[in-house]
């Protein structure tokens, strides 16, 4: 998790303070979003296989399985890594502000993008009901693509530590049934209450 002594930050907590504001690089002294070339690396990383891209290998903090590395083969940690990295790279792409948001699970970012208006209030229930009943985790990931640049378009965050949790839970049938009651419960938890019907 961020900020834990002793574990490497995950890469949008290396650039996101814990207030939500950009952090200072300590070699600049200037706060701001990562680097350009990052964020394309990353964004590459949408298509490729995890592990198969030294750019954004670099970028991982995952630890590595020296058994499974010798076989060539990565941990469910390590592809979660990669698919979370990409669609933060995705995500942020010319946002001045951080899309990593301490707090904001997927199905929070989700209702209040729904909220916005403007997308179809249906049309994103059916979005994110595609997303969270997909039976494959590649199919999850294409799914949660769309989205991603949905909240991009509005510039709306979410963290994406609990992403990362999701997305490796998701590889599981009983992780995938844990995700979908969370999103539910985001999702859907304050609108009963603002919405009529």
């Amino acid at each position: 998790m961020p900020d834990t002594p002793g574990k490497p930050l995950r890469y949008w907590n290396r650039f996101t303070a814990p207030d939500g504001t950009w952090r200072k690089n300590p070699v600049t002294g200037l706060a701001g979003p990562p680097p350009g070339a990052d964020l394309a690396a990353l964004r590459r990383g949408l298509s490729v296989p995890p592990g198969t891209s030294l750019p954004v290998w670099r970028l991982c903090s995952a630890p590595v399985d020296d058994r499974l590395a010798r076989r060539e083969q990565v941990t469910p940690e390590q592809r979660a890594e990669h698919a979370a990295l990409a669609l933060y790279g995705l995500h942020q792409q010319s946002q001045r502000t951080p899309m990593h948001k301490r707090g904001v699970s997927a199905g929070a970012a989700l209702r209040t993008m729904r909220g916005t208006g403007a997308y179809s209030g249906d049309a994103v229930d059916r979005r994110v009901n595609a997303a969270v009943t997909a039976t494959s985790t590649r199919v999850f990931l294409a799914r949660l693509r769309g989205l991603v640049t949905q909240l991009r378009g509005q510039g709306l965050p979410l963290d994406y530590d609990l992403l990362l949790r999701d997305l490796m839970a998701y590889e599981r049938p009983a992780g995938r049934a844990a995700v979908r009651e969370r999103w539910a419960v985001a999702y859907y938890s304050r609108r009963s209450r603002t919405t009529p019907g």
